[in-house]
């Protein structure tokens, strides 16, 4: 499989211009092309730098191509207009499409049961469909280009590549199994690790589906520079797996942030505009529980919180089961067969949990008192939380309050992980 890009460093900046000099090289290399479908995560990974990418793509090919953009919704809300416009910039909106995984599907395959045993330690045995979005298989592209951002990530360890593909732009039965695969064999064990069970299924997939289609992956790593600002610190371009593995090695150099001592109190804050449901804002949760100490506390400041999942039905489940950890989330899929079809619900609802280790406390900003505790979470009153715990005024890592308090500020934590050096060793 063919590198086109791979640089970057844990101290490398890559301007914006250099950037679009890099793409221009890189798609060079791919000789003429006629048709091409870029696509990208949707607003929820609005700091992937990946919306620029497929601005600065569009502006490089649109001349001389047929463009179409298909953000990777997975089972995300369609974008909004003012989030297109602040993700795309200038690319005309009737080049975007949206991503039903519920229908416009193609069955490719079907991963076996004996693969998933294996991968999971006999954990689960089901079979995996595989399928995607008709565009990438009816669109006669000369280039699927996925673009994003390499990070840890609950699921899978290492967020992106082939799974921007295989959950981005698939089906109920790929997210739905994929998600609770993740989930029976452990957070703990795939944060920030690159080689994992479910990463091992979209291998295979890719490997024994899609070995056809003209998919070319751009990967940023990411991280705040000194001053707080997120910078462009990698960039990758290429097939297959080469370039996921060179832009995961740098990530899980800038983005785990390896503590001696697990956290008493930690303080997150969700910007308004990316996080509006706990299915995308539990990244709280997620991306610090490897760190927390038992009987620690977590307290999440949420303006922009209104819901709980992006989806409807996924909604009225997260309302009727709550985070209520592994074992009771596991017996409620065995006996109601409506979390048991979406088991990317339950596996939400197992990752959102502390396994009763430590308390979350939210402060939404649009959802009730009653619908916050329905859940299983604490609440806090958003105004009194931000007054005490001002964003403004906090710095990311340790703070010590006026009285004396000692908190651990996060201030979006979809930037990295946060966990014990101990377990990584």
């Amino acid at each position: 499989m063919t590198t086109y890009l791979s640089t970057g460093r844990p101290e490398t900046v890559i301007s914006r211009a250099q950037q679009k000099d890099h793409l221009q090289n890189a798609l060079a290399q791919l000789g003429s092309l006629k048709r091409v479908l870029i696509i990208p995560p949707d607003f929820t990974r609005f700091h992937s730098g990946a919306g620029e990418i497929a601005e600065d793509v569009f502006e490089l090919l649109s001349g001389s191509a047929v463009i179409d953009i298909l953000p990777a919704l997975g089972t995300h809300s369609p974008m909004t207009e003012s989030q297109i416009e602040t993700m795309f910039g200038s690319v005309p909106r009737d080049t975007i499409h949206v991503h039903d995984w519920r229908n416009g599907l193609v069955k490719l395959g079907e991963v076996p049961g004996s693969f998933i045993s294996e991968v999971s330690g006999g954990l689960v045995d089901y079979a995996i469909s595989i399928e995607l979005n008709r565009m990438l298989t009816d669109g006669n592209y000369d280039l699927i280009l996925s673009v994003g951002q390499v990070v840890p990530h609950e699921v899978i360890g290492m967020a992106n590549q082939n799974k921007n593909i295989f959950v981005g732009t698939g089906g109920k039965d790929t997210i739905n199994k994929t998600h609770f695969l993740g989930a029976v064999v452990g957070m703990e064990n795939i944060m920030g690790r690159s080689q994992t069970a479910v990463r091992a299924v979209f291998n295979y997939a890719e490997e024994n589906f899609t070995q056809d289609l003209p998919i070319v992956y751009a990967l940023t790593v990411r991280s705040n520079n000194d001053d707080g600002n997120l910078v462009t610190r990698g960039l990758y371009i290429g097939e297959g797996t080469e370039c996921f593995n060179d832009a995961a090695g740098l990530s899980q150099q800038v983005n785990l942030d390896l503590l001696d001592e697990p956290l008493q109190k930690v303080v997150v804050f969700l910007d308004h505009g990316e996080f509006k449901s706990t299915w995308l804002g539990n990244k709280s949760v997620y991306r610090t529980r490897m760190a927390m100490a038992d009987d620690g506390e977590l307290i999440v400041l949420a303006p922009g919180l209104r819901e709980f999942g992006e989806d409807g039905e996924i909604d009225r489940l997260i309302r009727k089961y709550g985070y209520r950890g592994t074992r009771e989330t596991l017996e409620a899929v065995k006996q109601n067969d409506d979390l048991a079809a979406n088991r990317s619900a339950a596996a939400h609802l197992i990752h959102g949990s502390s396994e009763g280790r430590f308390s979350i406390t939210y402060a939404p900003g649009h959802l009730s008192r009653t619908e916050t505790e329905s859940v299983n979470f604490k609440y806090a009153d958003l105004g009194q939380l931000l007054e005490r715990y001002d964003p403004d005024k906090l710095k990311n890592g340790f703070n010590v309050m006026g009285d004396g308090e000692q908190v651990f500020y996060i201030s979006n934590p979809a930037l990295g992980l946060w966990a014990l050096k101990d377990q990584f060793v």
